[in-house]
């Protein structure tokens, strides 16, 4: 009896130890097949500008750019926010939002023309910088001041609605779709 007694106090001390634990947010994988961005309803590629976020009630939202998921959170209460999620440019492997660096210029081609990227380390976004030449290097902090304003020379939308990138001077928007998927502005 006294063993069994012992068994049951040890189960209830785990499961109560277990239920204060704080909670842990993780990433979830793309499904190109049915995930859409909760802000623009564009697909979400699982590539480099895939962003998601988790609420503390465990919703999870993802966005096909950063700015998509800005304009949630301007949207929405930030207290709800559990964990943020972006991919780092070069492996596509995903950082929490806080921890990441990030490039931006406006020429920078993403699928709704914020022009950002996030890379793992502030090393790999200094490197990129040189190589391209141009860029501003930022903290999940600088993003909170930025403009988030859209280039329009890098964004377009095809017929079918899946984003191609595009330099404006090689290429006129097609008439009626130059603002399509722009969130409604």
């Amino acid at each position: 009896m006294k063993r069994l007694f012992a068994t049951a106090a040890f189960l209830c001390m785990v499961l109560f130890l277990s239920a204060c634990a704080k909670s842990e947010y993780k990433a979830l994988p793309i499904n190109e097949e049915v995930d859409i961005c909760v802000i623009c309803n564009m697909q979400v590629k699982d590539d480099a500008y895939a962003v998601q976020l988790t609420t503390k009630e465990g919703k999870n939202f993802k966005f096909d750019d950063l700015g998509c998921m800005n304009e949630w959170k301007q949207k929405n209460s930030v207290d709800s926010i559990g964990a943020q999620f972006v991919r780092d440019y070069n492996t596509k492997d995903w950082i929490k939002f806080e921890e990441a660096s990030y490039v931006f210029h406006p020429s920078f081609k993403t699928p709704m023309a914020y022009g950002i990227y996030s890379f793992k380390s502030k090393g790999d976004a200094e490197a990129f910088i040189d190589s391209q030449k141009k860029g501003k290097l930022m903290t999940a902090a600088d993003l909170s001041t930025h403009t988030w304003e859209r280039s329009s020379n890098t964004m377009h939308m095809d017929m079918d609605g899946a984003h191609k990138m595009q330099d404006s001077s090689t290429k006129k928007p097609e008439a009626g779709n130059a603002d399509k998927g722009m969130h409604g502005k």
